[in-house]
């Protein structure tokens, strides 16, 4: 899934489909930065960053919380990602 496929279920009058493609965004985000990181380490990165390692790593942290909270959100509410 791409970010592009998220559209149409964020722009969707339904709370949950919203909901999933939160998730989905995050998710997909999070995954692409983890990447980035794995290769900035390995120092197989094609490009110089902007900002340093641990702040990469602070923001992938945190990403992996809000996921975190939105699967818990989802279990208490029904909502299968």
């Amino acid at each position: 899934m791409d970010l592009k496929d998220t559209v149409e279920m964020m722009n969707s009058t339904d709370y949950k489909d919203r909901f999933k493609a939160e998730y989905y965004q995050v998710k997909i985000r999070h995954e692409k930065l983890h990447k980035m990181i794995v290769k900035y380490e390995a120092k197989t990165l094609e490009f110089d960053p902007c900002c340093d390692i641990n702040t990469l790593k602070s923001q992938a942290s945190n990403m992996s919380r809000y996921l975190y909270c939105l699967e818990v959100r989802a279990e208490i509410e029904g909502i299968e990602l």
